[in-house]
């Protein structure tokens, strides 16, 4: 498959063929490093290899030139604030750039949306992570600890940190239910209560304790239901 040759390009190119100091210097010096066209050559060289097919080589180029547009962008338009979001930005693109040609070729098609099997497990996992999250919060939503009784434990904590947990650990727990591994959720209930409970141990809050744990079962119970569901 074309997306499947070109993927492993990008991969090759854009992380395991590019040094940290090629990418200090691209953002230093910009459309003047000299690192920014030899990084697109290299990804030209390398979709040019994958593809093997002299009849595509005007993919090769597409994606080169696509490479370039993309990654001038980003070097213009990033800053220290925005550098985490132009590097997913940038990543999106060339993916897009990627799938559109495999589009061309007929490598996909929308063909699956008319499995309803498929429909289901999409809505789960949608379900699964920002609705999920703001039901769990709002049920909790009268018991929150008042910021004066938390400790330097909670405001140390990285921003929306607890959000994200919830949201893989529902995903990995339902990705374990529907492959028929469910000493995975246990592992993950496990793992849960070393890392987080242990913690709280410390903290010596009982409401707090009390608190995490009702959201933490509220946030297993979530994935487990649903994934008997689709099950």
């Amino acid at each position: 498959m074309i997306f499947t040759q070109l993927i492993l390009a990008h991969l090759l190119g854009d992380f395991i063929l590019q040094p940290n100091s090629w990418v200090s210097d691209k953002e230093n010096r910009k459309l003047k490093s000299k690192y920014l066209y030899l990084h697109v050559l290299i990804h030209n060289v390398l979709s040019f290899i994958f593809l093997w097919n002299l009849e595509l080589w005007w993919v090769a180029v597409l994606v080169g030139i696509s490479h370039l547009i993309i990654d001038s962008a980003k070097l213009y338009f990033q800053n220290i604030k925005t550098k985490k979001r132009w590097f997913f930005i940038d990543q999106i693109l060339h993916i897009a750039v990627i799938a559109g040609v495999s589009f061309y070729f007929n490598e996909f098609n929308f063909e699956f949306l008319k499995d309803q099997n498929t429909l289901k497990i999409i809505v789960a996992v949608l379900f699964l992570t920002s609705p999920a999250s703001i039901i769990i919060r709002t049920l909790l939503s009268s018991w929150t600890p008042a910021p004066e009784t938390q400790t330097s434990l909670q405001t140390e904590s990285l921003s929306s940190a607890g959000k994200y947990i919830g949201i893989l650990e529902r995903l990995l727990v339902f990705t374990f239910i529907m492959v028929n591994h469910w000493e995975g959720v246990g592992f993950m209930v496990a793992a849960k209560s070393v890392f987080r409970f242990s913690d709280l141990a410390q903290a010596k809050q009982r409401k707090l304790t009390e608190y995490v744990l009702i959201g933490t079962l509220l946030s297993f119970g979530m994935a487990v239901l649903t994934g008997i569901l689709i099950k």
